[in-house]
């Protein structure tokens, strides 16, 4: 005979366990004794020690929600990956599916306690080594200006951060180059410029864009 579930009764789908660990004891839904609740909260009454533990404890989630939650950050690192990369030979962005599609291809795995942003540059280095996917960051676009006595000292250190050298000029008393670099040749520029003492704050490294519309550099 098939058991119906009573009309008045609510079907919990989404429910989370609380847990709080004190004195030496871990309440999370099972029985205690009132003895390990009167020693860990001073108190045998129901309500108070709920109350206590839905307020300090800590929630821990169901398989359906750990799921979820992965799901979304693969989401966010293939979408962020998708934003930053493109296709070798077009230079356009993939769509994202065929970003998610790669990684699963190469193994991707999420990494617990890792962040989000760090996990991206480490999916893009995957996929370079282990998809068929060929791909690789969008190229910047910079433009570097100083002075022009410091553009005479440090032009040739600038420009060898460079794949392609757009522009390089000497114009009234300042030096201004435009070029396109590596997003991982950035950083480097840019200490460069900020480290340099003699510039005194003058030299500025400006990002004109990113190839096929791409986000801002990680």
């Amino acid at each position: 005979m098939p058991i119906n579930q009573p009309s008045n009764q609510i079907k919990l789908t989404n429910v989370s366990i609380v847990r709080l660990k004190k004195a030496g004891k871990r309440f999370e839904g099972q029985v205690a004794s009132s003895e390990d609740l009167k020693k860990a909260f001073g108190t045998v009454s129901a309500d108070d020690i709920v109350r206590e533990i839905l307020k300090k404890g800590e929630i821990q989630l169901g398989e359906k929600e750990r799921e979820h939650a992965s799901s979304n950050t693969l989401k966010e690192i293939a979408t962020l990956v998708a934003e930053k990369c493109v296709d070798p030979i077009t230079q356009r962005p993939y769509p994202v599916g065929m970003i998610e599609k790669a990684m699963s291809e190469a193994g991707f795995s999420l990494k617990p306690g890792k962040t989000t942003k760090s996990q991206v540059l480490e999916c893009i280095k995957l996929l370079q080594s282990n998809s068929t996917l060929p791909i690789q960051r969008a190229r910047m676009r910079v433009r570097v200006t100083m002075p022009m006595k410091d553009g005479k000292r440090l032009k040739d250190a600038v420009l060898e951060t460079a794949e392609k050298v757009e522009e390089n000029d000497f114009a009234g008393d300042e030096w201004e180059a435009i070029m396109v670099i590596d997003p991982g040749q950035f950083k480097v520029l840019n200490e460069l410029i900020q480290s340099d003492t003699a510039l005194k704050g003058k030299g500025r490294v400006e990002t004109l864009s990113m190839a096929a519309g791409a986000a801002e550099d990680l």
